[in-house]
């Protein structure tokens, strides 16, 4: 079965911490470097995602709205 394009699905591991390793791979694919600040958004019954850098400002504008 081949993958879609620009779809992609990875599996990573929950530390002792909490903490999780992003997969060197999705890291390239989203331009993710060291130092980065991350926004993980979630909610109880649709999990959990983390939206590309670039459209941080578009999920923050909709969060603060109203």
């Amino acid at each position: 079965m081949a993958k879609p394009e620009g779809k992609y699905a990875w599996t990573v591991t929950v530390g002792t911490k909490g903490q999780i390793v992003l997969p060197k791979e999705a890291r390239e694919v989203f331009d993710i470097n060291p130092g980065d600040s991350l926004i993980i958004l979630a909610d109880r019954t649709k999990g959990m995602a983390i939206p590309p850098k670039a459209q941080f400002s578009d999920f923050i504008g909709k969060i603060f709205e109203n």
